[in-house]
Parts: structure tokens; C-alpha cells; sequence
């Protein structure tokens, strides 16, 4: 379908609202019904006080389709018609004269089914997109539209039909898997909460470079599909095989490299063992979509996101670590202590509670209200919640639901405010392993981690 800009002008003196008759065959003609049966969808129409046009936002297949709908209004004065595209096309194309690109998947479209579901949008090209915190409140997992979107590169389109992944490298039987063959095999569900390694970013001090994330890059998902040690053992490991690395269908240029990289990921054997890790092909109950990693994605429980490679195209077992640029480069914690410089991988997440409810800013009555939000960790399940308001002392709040070592917990806490003015509210979590929220996560030059304990300021009115 194609967007136009419609321009109908006519003169004073013939304005078509002076005769009802006339005017009401426009009208009903104009309606949503109407230009559906005439292949036209009508966005928006509108006409400027004291003036005599009348403006149409309209999609079509093509120009011809679109001027035969308009045929009335030509009778009943001049018809312009302009080829349009969406502001999230004119952002992802870097200017309103720019040519459309050479995508994969297209990024406009992308990015307009995500700010239609209700994501903040970081970036159209490539598309990153961070849930409101308001919408984590409510199930167990997020509705896909609604999951936090995290991209390096353009989206792939791929093909579910034609798709193969290839299992290669130290086996004894290399392996070509379609789609088909992948849903033949055993299957298992979890429930399981990805978190972008730079969720909090924007909130560090000083300021580091990357996506400037609040802290809605977190979600979960109930994902399904079949274990990844299933598969490797259909290939047969050959002995002093300990390294894998996931290379995904996405790629793109990067700084300090003249030439696109695919993206690539690492993990060892003994890792892959410990985490479950899972070959994706659904997502709560459904098919994986484009931006989510359709046709199959890696999941790593309790690990930051950026493992859980998108569109899955190839597994490589070595006896060497991954040395590529989102392993070797990237996603790795930079410290200054003590004078010297450290630094240590991104992998397991850090523990860490939201507060879903009340949101910034809100304002509450007086009364009793309820706190509420999530709260989940990379080691094990969350073993308490504790609630400070206004800088008083901690109280332990209530946990929700069943407890699962990979995805997120909810809690609650119920309190009477019984004063009017400001509400701070702050919420720390500990997980199983004793691991509890700091105050204040540690600096780090590429602002990973960012666990520092959550609050948010409202209203009692």
C-alpha cells in the first residue's frame, strides 16, 4: 500500500457544504466504509477553519486506484494529489528527500508497529525500542508487541520456508536443519526475562556513550522451542570440542572495521550445560516475528540479552573462545579502580527490582495503596523485595507468584499514606545467592550492569 497526501480545494462560491445534498454524498463517500470498498483507507482528514480545501491522509495500492475514489471530489473542484511516506520513514531515511534503502525488513513499518504497541523509541535505524515501565505491570510475560526491541544492525526478513541452520565445525555429522525438522524434535517452554546489558544507561554519571536507555530495556517471555544440547548431541561433539559460537543473518559496518561483520556471539560448552539454553521458534504462543529473530533465536536464561542471538543461522563448535567483535570488542565492563584498569565480560544479569506502580509522577490519594512492581537476577530466583518510603526504614514486601530461576518476580507491598505532599519510593532486591541492589551501581565506560537501587517520586494528594 502506498501513502498519499490529498489537497481538495474548490471555490467560495461552489463550496460543496452549501448544497446538504451534495454534502452529504461527499460525507458518506468520505467514510471509512466507503473508500475501504473503493480499495482506499483513509488515515486522517481534515479541514482548516476559514479556509475552502480539504485535506486527506490516504493509502492505496497505486495513484489509479486512489483516483478513481476521488472522482466526486473532482466534479466538485481541484484535486492534488502528493506520494507520501510516515515521519518514521523520513527518520530512518535521514532526510524527507532521501531515497528509500535497501532493506531487509522495512525499517518505517518496523518502527511504526512498534510506537503503535507502545514503545519508546531509541533509534528508527536501527530500530530500539524500550518498554514503558507503566506497562510492565499486569501478567507473567509481556505481549510480544510490548517486548523491549534491541538491534545492532537492520532487521532481517528471512525466509521461514527456504531457512537452514547449520550446525558445523568440531562434529562428527554436520547438520542442515530446516524449519520443519527443528519442530520435529523435542520441544520445551520457559518462561524467561531478557535484559539489555545497557538497561540504566542514561542514568550513570558521569555520562557514557551508547543507547541512552531508561530502564524499560527488560522483558519476559514465554519462549518455546527445542534445547540446544539436543541438537548438538544429534551432531556428536568430537572430543576437545569446548567453544561455540552463534552467528546470526544480521550484519553491518561498525567503527574500526572497513568491511560489514556478521554478529557473532560466544559460549562454552560447560555454559551452555548450566543455562538450559534453548533454540527458539516461538514466542508466547506464537511465531517469532521479524524484529524478535523469526525464524529462531537463541535463549540464554540468567544471561544479559545480547547472547540470545536473533535469526539464527549458524552454530560453529571450536576448541577455541569467540574472538568476534560483539565478544571480543564489545559488552565488556571497563573499570578504573585503584589506578588500573579492569575489565571482565557481560554475562550473568545482575540483580535488580522495578517499581511498576506508581509511576513517576503520579499522584495518589490518601489511603491505602498498594506498591507494586518486578524484580529478577541472573544467579537464582528472588529471595526478598524490601520498600523504603521517603527515606524511611526498609520493609520486606510481599512476593507474587511462583518463582522460576530465569524469569522475573513480581511483588507488592500494601501501605497507607496518610500524608499529603512528595513520595519517593525506592525498592531493592536479593536474589538467592545473597546478591542485593546497591545504592549505586559501579561506573563503567561503556555503561553496562546498571543495577542501582530503582526510585520514583509521586504525588500524595
Amino acid at each position: 500500500m502506498a501513502l498519499f497526501i490529498v489537497h481538495h480545494e474548490y471555490a467560495p462560491d461552489t463550496c460543496p457544504a452549501r448544497d446538504p445534498d451534495k454534502a452529504m454524498e461527499l460525507l458518506n463517500h468520505l467514510s471509512r466504509p466507503s473508500a475501504a470498498r473503493c480499495g482506499v483507507q483513509i488515515k486522517a482528514e481534515a479541514v482548516a477553519q476559514g479556509s475552502h480545501s480539504l485535506i486527506l491522509i490516504a493509502e492505496a495500492a497505486d495513484e489509479a486506484v486512489l483516483d478513481a475514489y476521488l472522482a466526486p471530489f473532482r466534479e466538485a473542484g481541484q484535486v492534488k494529489v502528493t506520494v507520501a511516506t510516515s515521519w518514521a520513514a523520513v527518520v530512518s531515511g535521514g532526510a524527507c528527500d532521501a531515497s528509500p534503502m535497501d532493506m531487509l525488513l522495512d525499517p518505517a513499518d518496523a518502527c511504526q508497529d512498534a510506537l503503535e504497541a507502545g514503545l519508546l523509541i531509541h533509534r528508527v535505524h536501527p530500530l530500539n525500542g524500550e518498554t514503558s515501565v507503566p506497562d510492565l505491570a499486569g501478567g507473567a510475560v509481556m505481549p510480544n508487541g510490548r517486548f523491549y526491541l534491541r538491534n545492532h544492525f537492520d532487521i532481517p526478513n528471512l525466509d521461514g520456508d527456504a531457512y537452514r541452520l547449520s550446525v558445523g565445525g568440531m562434529v562428527e555429522r554436520p547438520l542442515s536443519l530446516c524449519m520443519r525438522e527443528l519442530h520435529n524434535l523435542r520441544a520445551e517452554s520457559r518462561v524467561v526475562t531478557l535484559e539489555c546489558a545497557g538497561n540504566g544507561r542514561s542514568f550513570f554519571d558521569p555520562a557514557v556513550p551508547g543507547e541512552p536507555w531508561g530502564v524499560g530495556a527488560v522483558s519476559t517471555a514465554e519462549w518455546t522451542g527445542v534445547p540446544l544440547m539436543e541438537v548438538l548431541e544429534r551432531a556428536g561433539l568430537r572430543s576437545g570440542a569446548t567453544e561455540l559460537i552463534f552467528r546470526g543473518a544480521d550484519s553491518g559496518l561498525v567503527d574500526g572495521h572497513d568491511t560489514p561483520i556478521r554478529f557473532e556471539r560466544g559460549l562454552s560448552l560447560d555454559q551452555v550445560r548450566e543455562t538450559g539454553a534453548l533454540l527458539a521458534y516461538e514466542m508466547n504462543g506464537e511465531p517469532l516475528s521479524s524484529p524478535h529473530g523469526y525464524p529462531l533465536r537463541l535463549i540464554v536464561p540468567g544471561w544479559y540479552a545480547v547472547t540470545s542471538v536473533k535469526w539464527l543461522t549458524e552454530i560453529v563448535v571450536t576448541d577455541q573462545p569467540c574472538e568476534a567483535y560483539y565478544q571480543a570488542e564489545k559488552y565488556w565492563f571497563h573499570w578504573a579502580r585503584n589506578g588500573r584498569d579492569e575489565r571482565a565480560p557481560v554475562e550473568l544479569m545482575n540483580v535488580r527490582a522495578l517499581i511498576s506502580s506508581p509511576d513517576e509522577g503520579e499522584r495518589l490519594p490518601l489511603g491505602e495503596t498498594a506498591i507494586r512492581g518486578v524484580a529478577w537476577s541472573g544467579v537464582g530466583c528472588i529471595s526478598r523485595v524490601d520498600v523504603s518510603l521517603n527515606g524511611g526504614s526498609w520493609r520486606e514486601a510481599r512476593l507474587i507468584g511462583e518463582q522460576r530461576p530465569s524469569s522475573w518476580q513480581w511483588w507488592e507491598l500494601i501501605t497507607r499514606l496518610d500524608e499529603t505532599g512528595p513520595l519517593m519510593v525506592r525498592a531493592r532486591a536479593t536474589d538467592m545467592a545473597g546478591r542485593t541492589q546497591p545504592e549505586r551501581a559501579e561506573w563503567n565506560r561503556l555503561g553496562y550492569g546498571n543495577n542501582s537501587i530503582h526510585s520514583v517520586l509521586a504525588h500524595v494528594i
